[in-house]
């Protein structure tokens, strides 16, 4: 196995758990995250569960001069995953400049950079379930078409992936995995880490924990006026550990040349959908806390419906979720009562 192993994003949510498998895989890793979403104290919950401290440079993506930097103190570096990206549907409605100029321009300087090097180089992509806009058929394949974004952070995911296509095309020592995540909630086992946002989280779950804790005085629902079984939307939630060890295992498919074409896509899920509502009272139950929601009017980017077909990810890369909502959502309210010292 190679040296070195870039994380971008590496203290955020899903960098860290990645991050953590990575370790217990036994790569070395570089962690660099400009802590616009995330803390240094990740660092420690990393090194608790794996015994072992990550080389963490603080760095702005969006800097040219020290992407470039970087990867000139470390000519050993051979693959990145990268997560390091503006991540909000919402918040990209209503900043869609900032959001296209850190996820494309940090993209493109970390290609460049790749590029200077001119040897192999291994890329996992972090993309979304947004790419698909609101898909014709459910559950989504692969091969579902990839409509209008609905929001400017999907369109990131899309763009993104386009540049990824077109460079492995013109650099044939590019290799790419994206892997299109559904909804990723939960903790670490070890509840060393989890979500933890700065400010009022954009995603469901850390919602509903920060609402169960006391944070947050009530819940909003974004309408309950939607063609599915309750009028909620559906979504596809996965345990960020199974996430987490998917990119290891495609890391790994790329490092030892099983690729069958230099730019692979994979869906990550369970393959399963729950409502708004049916999340709520699941983590009701597992919880014990009942929470305080109200319906309210629809929310701009929001599709009706989105969950996956994971065949391909199953047969292809031999990886499949393992954990259930329930189990997602314990550790998600075991993390959210030890940072709140519940």
């Amino acid at each position: 196995m190679p040296s070195k192993i870039l994380v971008t994003g590496g203290l955020g949510y899903i960098g860290s758990h990645t991050s953590v498998e990575l370790i217990q895989q036994g790569f070395e890793i570089i962690i660099v995250d400009d802590l616009s979403n995330s803390s240094t104290e990740v660092l420690e919950g990393i090194k608790k569960i794996t015994g072992i401290s990550p080389e963490f440079i603080k760095l702005d993506l969006k800097n040219k001069n020290e992407v470039n930097q970087l990867f000139d103190n470390h000519p050993d570096l051979t693959g990145i995953i990268h997560f390091a990206a503006y991540k909000a549907v919402g918040e990209s409605v209503n900043q869609p400049l900032e959001y296209y100029e850190n996820n494309i321009g940090s993209l493109v300087y970390l290609l460049q950079a790749i590029e200077r090097k001119g040897k192999k180089f291994s890329f996992i992509f972090s993309s979304s379930c947004t790419v698909y806009g609101q898909a014709d058929q459910l559950p989504i394949t692969e091969q579902a078409p990839i409509k209008k974004a609905e929001s400017p952070y999907g369109n990131t995911k899309q763009i993104g992936e386009d540049i990824l296509y077109d460079v492995t095309r013109s650099n044939a020592l590019l290799k790419v995995i994206s892997l299109r995540y559904f909804n990723p909630i939960g903790g670490h086992p070890s509840i060393e880490i989890g979500e933890l946002p700065k400010g009022k989280p954009q995603n469901l779950v850390p919602f509903i924990t920060q609402t169960a804790a006391g944070i947050h005085q009530k819940l909003n629902v974004f309408g309950d006026d939607y063609p599915t079984a309750d009028g909620t939307c559906v979504r596809d939630y996965i345990h960020v550990v199974d996430l987490a060890k998917a990119h290891v295992v495609g890391l790994k498919r790329m490092l030892t040349d099983e690729q069958s074409e230099n730019f692979e896509v994979f869906n990550l899920g369970t393959g399963k959908g729950n409502s708004v509502l049916e999340v709520i009272q699941t983590f009701e139950k597992v919880s014990g806390v009942p929470l305080n929601y109200e319906i309210v009017d629809r929310r701009s980017g929001d599709i009706v419906a989105a969950y996956a077909d994971t065949s391909k990810a199953n047969k292809v890369l031999g990886w499949q979720a393992k954990n259930d909502l329930e189990v997602s959502l314990k550790t998600a309210w075991e993390w959210e009562k030890k940072v709140r010292n519940i």
